[in-house]
């Protein structure tokens, strides 16, 4: 089986890309697989993960400007080039399949070149984020969403990562496949130290600014916990988290650490996962704190952190509502029982998402439509 992957770039840290590593890495092992990953713009940097080496890459080169909007003319005039570069590499590739994983230009042009080659369409994020603007639309998005409801449905199948999200999708070519995860150690988090974690990209999605107005309240409760944040982002925004950590007076218990290679490491050296999103799809990095074992504090934000959490394992609070989140999280780090107790619950569940299990659906998907 020849499989094409394709997405804009593999050297930023993202959960596309680890995801994308993974799923490549696992099917580069099996027997009779060749896996080709196609990019628009790696601009000859070094992958941030790891891929095996079997694995054949190839760089189209187009480099969109990325401070502009895609429909913007200095990108517009590069389609022509995307569409002849992309459809020459699947050509000269023969590809049994081909998946499509960013939402970038090429989610738009790859159903309708070699139509012969089934196409999947792969979305990480939640289209929660179209509700209001597809029930009072622009004249602009109006027409916009009729075409892009028009190419998903002309993808072989749409994989999504949660069964809420299907109501927002106009097709009947839904397919769940939640995401693997990235690992599952021998060993958990004692569970012992006073250190609460999160991780992600630093984007103003991911709510970090509410997450600082929550932590300060909890500073002002005790002293003798502290907040790591991992990830990385626009330096202009993760400045203004910076300021505003230090415009609070809480930089003692509050840490930006930047982007790390060694997450599970860091988790396993911590005792609660907090999350603030906007909203979610299907975020990997809370199974990967359940993998470790931790318990998990989280906005319940459309949809993601409810499929992957209950009370038993850990605590929903409502999007936005900063005073049960604040009490939640105190209640816990006051009750080190409940720590463990959820924390084992929390392990068990994330077992069910461990790699072969949902490769296997990947796989079944594939040979359905091949054969």
């Amino acid at each position: 089986m020849k499989i094409v992957f394709i997405i804009d770039q593999v050297y930023l840290h993202g959960g596309i890309e680890r995801v994308l590593s993974i799923k490549a890495n696992y099917f580069a092992a099996q027997e009779n697989t060749e896996v080709h990953i196609i990019t628009t713009e790696q601009k000859e940097e070094i992958p941030c993960y790891t891929f095996d080496e079997k694995i054949i890459f190839k760089d189209l080169g187009i480099n969109y400007n990325r401070r502009k909007s895609y429909f913007h003319p200095k990108n517009l005039k590069k389609l022509p080039k995307h569409i002849s570069r992309t459809k020459s590499a699947i050509k000269e590739i023969k590809p049994d399949v081909v998946v499509v994983c960013s939402h970038s230009v090429d989610t738009y042009f790859v159903p309708f070149i070699m139509k012969r080659i089934p196409k999947v369409k792969e979305f990480h994020y939640s289209k929660f984020i179209e509700k209001d603007k597809r029930e009072n639309p622009s004249l602009f998005k109006k027409f916009f969403f009729k075409f892009a409801d028009y190419v998903e449905s002309k993808y072989d199948k749409l994989v999504i990562l949660n069964k809420d999200e299907a109501s927002f999708y106009k097709s009947n070519n839904t397919v769940v496949i939640p995401n693997p995860l990235t690992f599952y150690p021998d060993t958990v988090s004692e569970l012992s130290s006073n250190k609460v974690i999160t991780a992600g990209r630093i984007a103003a999605v991911k709510g970090y600014d509410i997450l600082i107005d929550i932590w300060k309240r909890i500073a002002n409760i005790r002293k003798d916990w502290e907040l790591h944040i991992f990830g990385s982002g626009e330096p202009g925004y993760v400045r203004m988290l910076q300021d505003k950590i230090d415009t609070e007076g809480i930089g003692d218990t509050i840490k930006l650490m930047g982007s790390t290679n060694k997450i599970k490491e860091e988790m396993l050296q911590s005792s609660i996962f907090v999350m603030t999103s906007h909203n979610e799809c299907f975020p990997l990095v809370l199974l990967e704190a359940q993998a470790c074992g931790l318990p998990i504090v989280s906005f319940d934000c459309p949809y993601g952190p409810r499929n992957i959490i209950n009370e038993e394992m850990g605590i929903l609070v409502p999007a936005y509502d900063n005073d049960t989140f604040v009490n939640g999280l105190n209640e816990l780090m006051n009750n080190r029982n409940n720590i463990q107790e959820m924390g084992k619950k929390a392990r068990k569940n994330a077992n069910k998402y461990q790699l072969v299990s949902v490769m296997n659906l990947w796989q079944k998907m594939f040979v359905d439509l091949i054969n």
